[in-house]
């Protein structure tokens, strides 16, 4: 498929595993770049991706036609390409709601603003009793999470409440503006269309391992 004769591509057309591997796409290119290597071909790319060169050549042609036969890809100008898209190219507030063990341990980590996201806040009903040393982002009582997200236009949220808080707090980051929540509570969550719900079920993706594990 080819990219808007206008030239914008309309991410409603894109298949959310085809986002998913966009993104495993830009962390192999980045390491390329990192190792001063500045054409790549699909070959190579999809060998380090892990997937089938056909495949890498059909989820980049939703940026349309680019390359160069024999040389490959930019590297560079794929990984702008991919970064615009993703909408990674500046820096995107979220806020973490819940700061139990895992959202400490989310809130400590240094890796998120590498990859163009910036927790910029977190909110949980017991903050006078959260002390960690990791932890630098302000901790704020729940009763000011909606006003928080709507004065910062933050648009991303990250959840680890108790599975029977996970709905109420969801509806309120929604009526404040977020459209995108990763979700740790193992819980189903009711959103409207526009709003994007990632679940992340630990115990699930170790079901799945011990499936194959014993097969």
């Amino acid at each position: 498929m080819a990219a808007k004769q206008s030239g914008k591509i309309e991410k409603a057309d894109i298949p959310r595993k085809t986002v998913y591997r966009l993104s495993i796409y830009s962390r192999c290119l980045q390491r390329l770049l990192e190792n001063g290597i500045k054409t790549v071909s699909s070959e190579a790319l999809a060998g380090a991706a892990g997937v089938k060169s056909p495949q890498l050549r059909k989820d980049l042609t939703y940026f349309g036609q680019f390359g160069t036969r024999g040389l490959g890809y930019d590297v560079e100008q794929l990984i702008k390409m991919i970064s615009d898209l993703l909408g990674t190219n500046h820096l995107q507030p979220v806020v973490l709601v819940g700061v139990g063990n895992l959202g400490r341990a989310l809130l400590s980590y240094r890796g998120f603003a590498k990859e163009g996201f910036g927790i910029v806040a977190a909110f949980d009903v017991r903050t006078l009793q959260i002390k960690d040393k990791r932890v630098t982002q302000p901790i704020y009582p729940m009763t000011e999470m909606r006003q928080f997200v709507t004065q910062n236009h933050v648009r991303m949220a990250i959840l680890c409440v108790p599975p029977e808080e996970a709905q109420e707090v969801t509806n309120e980051l929604v009526e404040a503006g977020v459209t995108g929540i990763m979700n740790f509570a193992p819980s189903v969550l009711q959103v409207p269309d526009e709003v994007t719900v990632n679940n992340v079920n630990l115990a699930i993706e170790l079901e799945n391992l011990s499936y194959f594990v014993g097969h």
